[in-house]
């Protein structure tokens, strides 16, 4: 018993102990809510400061694109959590509520009083780790953000820009992974990659992981460009390091990037991506790389998948544009009419806009204005901002040419210098066929580098300004005797000085499109005795004055459009002719010692109708002719044994050797039946015009392996037709009979059309399809690509298929438009073995048109793997497409009319279905 007691008494003693302890507890806990909840009062405050702070920090850092530390957003975290119950204590405090006294509201007191030491706990703790991170809550390494704004003019209102804009977009959606764009200094190519930068970091969702802008500018330094990319990757840029062990890191660290674009502005040369540390597109798979540049060789050594020219302003961009920049001073009414003229003079080049905009900004003065018409118009740079902001920078385009001093010696080189020009954006493509033009402003900067040049050469140009006279003044003014290049073209001028000029030194004087002037004085050419170029070209001169032979060193005499000219001087003693331009003259004759020009390479006699006799021997005498242009003349060679005293084919053969350009009309067929015709080969032109043995105007022209038959009889010139088809990489016959039977013919013939990648065959009364005995041609159109057929209204089919023509392997185009009477394009003839395999396997485009009789596309059960765009329009008779769920892969494009689309036959539903999205109605 004495054991029992003991044991129950320490029990007891024990649980009286920890029953005291949890009283005394929770009674603390009661008793301590007052103290608690001045403690949470207190330490709320210093909370508070210290919230405001740390998010003062990190929007800051956020702001300069600084990662924010884990634990600081985590801390930010647990604030946010904290802050209800926070919230809800202070409202008590506010609301007075004190808790009861009563017994009954013991435990009610106890639970609040426990909810007040936690938040207490949690403020302290809060505290204590905002202590930690002591105003540090960037991480120590910085994540650059994905896009990163840079400055820069919008384009919004500018609808030229923005389609430029959305086409760069649209590239860089269709997976296009190096993308060339350039144009002319000026004209906006930064501005729109600036664009494309701010409009890609205002996205949704971001495309790339990041996007580096680096300026590469003429003179590139490898390590200051390393230097810009490293820089916005936030590595380490180290001042002794090598340009390899820059390279090595860069490359190390895109490498990491699953998704990047390089943007490369002002670009001048090529780049070597591996010397730069950036791994390119063919071996980063997320890598892409979008260029500038005003020269388009640049694209091209940069091998980009697509080249993207910038274009100026429309007219009402530019009037826009101007005002922005000018204010509202160029709607005054007496301002106006000068504004919109000194536009006009800045050709809608956006540089050039801005530049002159500014500097008549807010200048009410009608005489200011009209003294910067007046120097835009006469290219003198006065305007304040024009010589260093558009000039200097355009000249940079001229001082990047390679060779610019060199000769013009051949019609090959004078190509090559002239693509040249146009890649770098001094000289463009002009209105019509053959022709160029160049941008006013870098007409202005021309003139401008002349008369700044070293060597003196100084321009006297008064061009479109609306004179009617030229004064001996305006000879005097500019110091006449150094003047090296004059020119008075586009005016209105009537009558020139019948006096001397003293221009010793000029090579060039332009006086073209001066269309009322119809008289060169005989005095006014006597002081141009250096002259080399003088160009009459659409003025209405009826002569030309004896002074002319006075100038030896002539070497171009351009008369093109002077339609009053009948007859020109002997031209014998201007023996370094070498471009004679008489197209559009009503000349009867060749003139006088024309034979006697050796070094003459052009001779333009297009459409001199009057022109009815040349002399045997003397084309032949011109020993350096290169090009011979004689369109639309009046005169036709003559043949072999038909000579009737004048010129003939034959005596042009010995010309063969040298002529690139010849373009003539014959008095027939100009060769034998099996003559060799390997000379056309080395023409880059050949035009003849001649009628065959029917009388019909035959046209046969051959352009660098493309060639063109109209209007020819081909059953009557087998014999030396298959030359063509042989010798040529796209042929097209347009009204020409005898198709099928000239093919018949080759088949015991050597033709092979090994080289014929093009056929085009429009208005041939005749069908194509190949009977059986034809089939055995079927090897020689392995090459074809592409088979074009218009208004071939007998045609009923285009191939016969069968033992010989199984496949056409390498055809990728079939486009057959306004053929009444076609069925179907392949004639499977029955009991011929046909392959299961596809004819087409490999086309890509199929286009079929206006063909109301047409019914049948292939075979049932073919389908054409690779097709990619598929257009019908107005053929009803097109129930089925060789199309099946898998073309859903390769299929870009599907047009035609949506009552043809509806009225489709399928093998089943989901083929529809999967085909649906690209289908487009037209």
């Amino acid at each position: 018993m004495e054991v029992v007691g003991a044991a129950v008494g320490a029990l007891v003693a024990t649980t009286s102990q920890f029953l005291c302890s949890c009283v005394s507890s929770k009674t603390n806990t009661t008793f301590n809510l007052h103290s608690n909840l001045a403690a949470v009062e207190q330490g709320m405050k210093s909370l508070t400061d210290r919230i405001k702070e740390v998010k003062g920090e990190t929007e800051a850092a956020e702001k300069q694109g600084n990662k924010i530390r884990s634990e600081v957003v985590t801390w930010l975290q647990d604030v946010e959590t904290l802050q209800p119950g926070v919230d809800a204590i202070q409202g008590q405090m506010v609301n007075n509520e004190k808790p009861s006294r009563c017994f009954l509201n013991c435990r009610k007191r106890y639970r609040a009083s426990r909810e007040v030491e936690k938040t207490l706990e949690g403020i302290k703790r809060l505290l204590l780790v905002a202590e930690k991170f002591n105003h540090d809550v960037v991480c120590p390494t910085r994540v650059p953000r994905a896009v990163k704004h840079i400055p820069g003019p919008s384009i919004q209102g500018q609808t030229t820009a923005s389609k430029k804009l959305d086409e760069i977009r649209k590239a860089l959606d269709d997976g296009f992974k190096r993308i060339g764009i350039w144009g002319l200094g000026g004209i906006g190519k930064t501005t729109l990659v600036k664009n494309l930068n701010n409009e890609l970091k205002k996205a949704s969702t971001q495309p790339f992981g990041i996007v580096i802008w680096a300026t590469v500018s003429k003179n590139v330094v490898i390590k200051n460009f390393q230097k810009q990319i490293a820089e916005r990757l936030n590595l380490e840029v180290k001042r002794e390091e090598s340009v390899q062990r820059m390279a090595s890191r860069l490359y190390e660290r895109l490498e990491n990037e699953e998704k990047f674009l390089l943007i490369l502005d002002d670009v001048w040369a090529k780049i070597d991506l591996d010397t730069l540390g950036v791994p390119g597109p063919d071996v980063h798979k997320g890598c892409k790389i979008i260029l500038t540049s005003r020269l388009k060789e640049v694209c091209r050594t940069m091998t980009t998948n697509l080249e993207i020219k910038i274009e100026v302003l429309n007219d009402v961009e530019a009037w826009q544009l101007f005002c922005q920049k000018a204010g509202d001073v160029a709607h005054l009414e007496e301002i106006k009419p000068l504004a919109e003229a000194i536009v006009k003079e800045c050709c809608r080049l956006p540089l050039a806009i801005i530049t002159v905009g500014a500097a008549m900004r807010k200048k009410t003065k009608v005489e200011l204005w009209k003294h910067a018409l007046n120097q835009l118009q006469r290219s003198v740079p006065s305007i304040e901002g024009i010589e260093a902001e558009v000039y200097k920078p355009l000249r940079l385009s001229y001082d990047s040419l390679q060779g610019e001093g060199q000769n013009w010696e051949g019609m090959d080189e004078g190509i090559s210098l002239i693509e040249n020009l146009k890649d770098s954006c001094l000289l463009e493509d002009g209105p019509y066929s053959e022709t160029l033009k160049m941008h006013d402003v870098v007409r202005d900067v021309a003139i401008w580098i002349s008369s700044t040049s070293e060597d003196g050469c100084k321009s006297l140009v008064r061009s479109g300004i609306g004179l009617s006279e030229i004064s001996v003044g305006e000879f005097s003014n500019s110091n006449s005797n150094s003047l090296d290049r004059v020119s008075f073209m586009g005016n209105n001028i009537t009558r020139l000085p019948d006096c001397m000029i003293q221009c010793s030194k000029a090579s060039v004087l332009l006086l073209r499109d001066n269309h009322a002037l119809d008289t060169v004085p005989e005095k006014f050419l006597q002081g141009f005795e250096a002259l080399k170029v003088l160009d009459l070209d659409f003025t209405s001169i009826r002569s030309l004055p004896h002074s002319l032979l006075q100038l030896r060193d002539l070497r171009a005499l351009l008369l093109y459009g002077c339609e009053n000219l009948e007859e020109l001087p002997s031209l014998g003693t201007l023996t370094k002719l070498r471009d004679l331009d008489l197209c559009g003259t009503c000349i009867a004759n060749l003139p006088r010692g024309i034979e006697n020009l050796s070094e003459l390479r052009v001779l333009n006699l297009e459409e001199t109708s009057e022109l009815k006799s040349i002399q045997p021997g003397i084309i032949s005498k011109l020993s350096c002719l290169e090009s011979l242009s004689m369109w639309a003349s009046g005169f036709r060679f003559h043949l072999k044994g038909e000579e009737d005293g004048q010129a003939t084919f034959e005596e042009l053969k010995s010309s063969f050797n040298r002529l690139h350009y010849l373009n003539i009309s014959l008095k027939g067929i100009p060769w034998e039946k099996s003559e060799d015709l390997s000379w056309i080969n080395r023409m880059s032109h050949l035009q003849l015009c001649f009628y065959d043995a029917q009388g019909r105007s035959v046209l046969i022209t051959f352009d660098e392996k493309r060639c063109s038959i109209r209007n020819l009889n081909l059953s009557l010139s087998q014999e030396w037709i298959g030359w063509f088809w042989d010798n040529s990489s796209s042929l097209q016959l347009e009204q020409c009979i005898g198709l099928v039977e000239m093919l018949e013919d080759f088949i015991e013939s050597d033709a092979s059309f090994a080289g014929l990648k093009s056929l085009s065959i429009t208005k041939c009364p005749t069908s194509l399809g190949i009977s059986e005995p034809a089939g055995h041609l079927a090897l020689r159109f392995h090459s074809l690509r592409s088979i074009k057929v218009e208004f071939c209204h007998q045609m009923k089919y285009l191939l016969s298929c069968g033992d010989f023509i199984q496949t056409l392997p390498n055809l990728e185009v079939i486009n057959v438009t306004n053929c009444e009477n076609l069925e179907k394009l392949f004639n499977n003839e029955s009991g011929q073995n046909i392959s299961p395999d596809p004819m087409v396997p490999k086309l890509r485009i199929l286009q079929l048109e206006y063909l109301p009789k047409f019914k049948t596309l292939c075979r049932h059960e073919e389908t054409w793997p690779c097709l990619e765009q598929v257009v019908v329009w107005r053929c009803k008779g097109v129930r089925r497409l060789p199309l099946t769920n898998q073309n859903a892969g390769t299929i870009k494009e599907i047009k035609g009319e949506s009552e043809w689309w509806d009225a489709l036959e399928w093998d089943d539903d989901q083929t529809k279905t999967s085909l649906l999205p690209f289908f487009h109605p037209r």
